[in-house]
């Protein structure tokens, strides 16, 4: 989770770093299970071991130090970094009951988001049929599994794609999820035209690098209503992919979907949406990004 120490990291450099810069320190970052990750400022790359030393001493757990160097790039969302202390970014992260395998350096994860996630957990029934696309390595996808959903998780990154096989293996939840390793927008239109066509719905999935076993992903139909639910952690400037996926989920249905903006659009958002047929039943910042920039989550019922 992230961390704002009784002792900042701010205080804990004073009389290492020259008072002048101080105030560039940064005041959050963040531990992956036994990884920290901090965006150390270029004004203080003289200082980085010195931060990554006290950053070690901070937590006794801590095995590494990575210098985010980079945004979220490409179509893989993994950020450049550079490790500081430690030899490996592999760990095991614990977040709301459930155990997370992966290497921060080659997929996404944002540990902030844990409690947003118990959240969406906390609404989900037992046989709901879900989609997550941008699924990771399974943040939303284990907890909609523990709640005996069957879901659906769509993921384009082979490393996070294996992570997430990975962690329903640690968790037993194999049964519960079907992993689809893939672009999204292109397993989009074979849902879709799979929604529209005689034969079986499934039909779609049959070309595609599905992770799991065919017996363990027996049963996973696709109603010709659509999924119940759907949880989407949208990437910065993709929006376009809600009247997608708006398309597979059932009218009463609900989805869940995350957007990066201003707080002064989010009136014109809302009427974007209920002119899609959605209804907004709740919104609410889920932490600011940027200056003047949030993540927001949309509950969205189709009407």
């Amino acid at each position: 989770m992230s961390f704002r120490n009784r002792v900042s990291l701010r205080d804990a450099m004073r009389g290492i770093i020259e008072e002048p810069l101080l105030h560039m320190v940064p005041k959050r970052f963040d531990y992956v299970g036994d990884v920290v990750v901090i965006s150390i400022p270029a004004e203080l790359a003289t200082y980085r071991e010195a931060i990554a030393s006290k950053l070690f001493s901070m937590r006794g757990n801590t095995r590494a130090v990575l210098n985010k160097v980079s945004k979220l790039e490409g179509e893989h969302r993994v950020a450049d970094f550079e490790l500081l202390l430690g030899e490996s970014t592999e760990t095991f992260h614990r977040e709301n009951g459930y155990t997370y395998k992966l290497d921060v350096e080659k997929v996404f994860f944002n540990p902030r988001l844990y409690s947003e996630r118990k959240r969406v957990a906390s609404k989900i029934t037992p046989g709901e049929r879900i989609i997550i696309p941008f699924a990771g390595v399974g943040p939303f996808v284990l907890p909609a599994a523990g709640k005996e959903a069957k879901v659906y998780a769509v993921e384009i990154n082979p490393d996070a794609c294996a992570c997430l096989q990975e962690n329903l293996r640690l968790n037993r939840l194999e049964g519960q999820v079907t992993v689809i390793q893939g672009d999204f927008e292109r397993i989009f239109h074979m849902f879709d035209s799979a929604k529209t066509s005689e034969g079986p719905v499934n039909t779609a999935f049959s070309d595609l690098p599905v992770r799991l076993s065919p017996e363990k992903a027996e049963g996973f139909q696709v109603t010709e209503s659509g999924f119940d639910r759907a949880i989407v952690p949208t990437p910065y400037g993709m929006d376009h992919f809600l009247g997608e996926i708006s398309k597979l989920v059932r009218k009463g249905g609900c989805i869940h979907f995350y957007t990066f903006k201003a707080e002064s659009q989010i009136p014109g958002l809302i009427e974007e949406y209920e002119k899609l047929g959605l209804e907004v039943e709740l919104y609410r910042r889920s932490g600011n990004v940027a200056p003047g920039i949030s993540r927001w989550v949309f509950d969205l019922i189709k009407k």
